[in-house]
């Protein structure tokens, strides 16, 4: 729980050592363990005490001093991820609304640095093709920005010898110029390049597999479902959607330092109810996630006509804690048993395309271990835009945050 307190200093007491073999204090391992966690907090680390040896290895400070040095030492090398990753710890950002805005090619590159996602895409386009052997396949990507997908449906093509037709369809204008300069080389002699809104335009042809990347933090939070729908008339009868299905998960999150990150935005209501984008650093959560919205595609008539949707969970807190906000990630399922997730449960090792979303709360609350936390959060739609509403009815009512997306709302364009 001290993830998600704001620690300054932690005084390591000297009777905390023990002596190993060699007569040398050391760490019993769980103290290692927490020692090490709370080196990336970049806290001051302090020993206090005396100890109560009287060996001979006890020489004094010095070596306590010295062995903490070890530890901070043995830590391992920052991953290619956690490089990216660094400048946006538990830095606030308002989720991107690319159906309504075009986004700049500065935001495209750093996504198309992706070293994860976009080999996951590669294996589902090549599984599905795995099953059309000796057919000529229409793909469409449909949202194709600067095309790294139309690029990984290449290869997939490429690896299994299937032949395909592909439609790249994205409405951005600046990536549209990149996309024909792409679609001029011989490599991208198959590929069209169509300047349209994938919701409006009309096919010549319907695709055997639709493939995108819509999805936001919290799976639907960038209106993939809305966009989907609206090109379902791109697809055949037996056509299949890469990703088919996508859930988004909440957990509860105890974090200091990201409730006052919101309230330094301002005073005004809306800050404390708008989601936001973050790479969680200084945060912990207080239970496991829990699964939240899924949608799939194609629609199956069981599935509801609109994506309107309403979630009450229930969390059993690990131990007492103060509950400042929720926490919001996804699954998606791209093709067959191929995956990406930043769920912490199952997430995709050394992808950072996506950070998760975190749902603040007006007003913390203390919750104690044993109790229980009951979480209800809608997403509501209308013509024009769609947005969340949340609250807590366990252990204490707090009000709906955002009713009728009156601080925050995405944008049907």
């Amino acid at each position: 729980r001290w993830n998600g307190e704001p620690v300054c200093a932690l005084l390591v007491n000297a009777n905390a050592f023990v002596l190993n073999r060699h007569g040398f204090p050391v760490l019993p391992r769980r103290h290692q363990e927490f020692v090490r966690q709370m080196f990336k907090y970049k806290c001051y680390i302090a020993v206090s005490g005396r100890s109560n040896s009287n060996s001979e290895g006890d020489r004094g400070a010095q070596q306590y001093i010295q062995y903490l040095g070890y530890l901070f030492g043995k830590q391992p090398g920052s991953t290619e991820a956690e490089r990216f990753e660094a400048p946006y710890q538990d830095f606030l950002q308002s989720p991107l609304q690319p159906l309504a805005d075009n986004l700049e090619s500065t935001v495209y590159e750093v996504f198309e640095k992706d070293p994860v996602k976009y080999v996951r895409y590669r294996e589902a386009v090549a599984k599905y093709l795995e099953t059309r052997k000796g057919e000529e396949v229409v793909i469409m990507v449909l949202g194709a920005g600067r095309g790294p997908l139309v690029k990984s449906c290449l290869l997939a093509s490429q690896g299994t010898g299937v032949k395909v037709k592909i439609y790249a369809v994205e409405k951005n204008v600046n990536a549209v110029v990149t996309l024909r300069t792409l679609a001029a080389s011989p490599a991208w002699s198959n590929v069209e390049v169509i300047a349209s809104d994938m919701r409006v335009w009309v096919p010549q042809e319907k695709a055997d597999l639709v493939v995108s990347e819509l999805l936001g933090s919290f799976g639907d939070n960038e209106l993939s479902p809305e966009c989907l729908d609206g090109a379902s008339k791109c697809l055949k009868e037996n056509g299949v959607s890469i990703p088919s299905s996508y859930t988004s998960f909440l957990a509860p999150l105890s974090s200091s330092k990201l409730r006052n990150e919101a309230r330094a935005l301002g005073e005004s209501t809306a800050v404390m109810e708008t989601p936001y984008v973050v790479k969680i650093h200084s945060g912990f959560e207080i239970s496991p996630s829990k699964e939240c919205f899924t949608f799939t595609h194609p629609k199956k008539e069981s599935t509801p006509r609109d994506n309107a949707r309403y979630a009450k969970l229930t969390f059993s807190p690990s131990e007492s804690s103060m509950l400042t906000g929720l926490a919001g990630y996804f699954e998606a399922v791209l093709y067959d048993d191929v995956m990406i997730s930043i769920r912490p449960e199952s997430f995709s090792e050394g992808m950072f395309s996506w950070f998760p979303l975190y749902f603040p709360l007006r007003t913390p609350l203390l919750v104690r271990s044993g109790s229980e936390i009951e979480v209800h959060i809608w997403r509501k739609c209308s013509p024009t835009q769609v947005w969340y509403e949340w609250c807590i009815t366990e252990p204490s009512i707090t009000a709906i945050h955002n009713p009728n997306g009156r601080s925050y709302s995405m944008s049907l364009g």
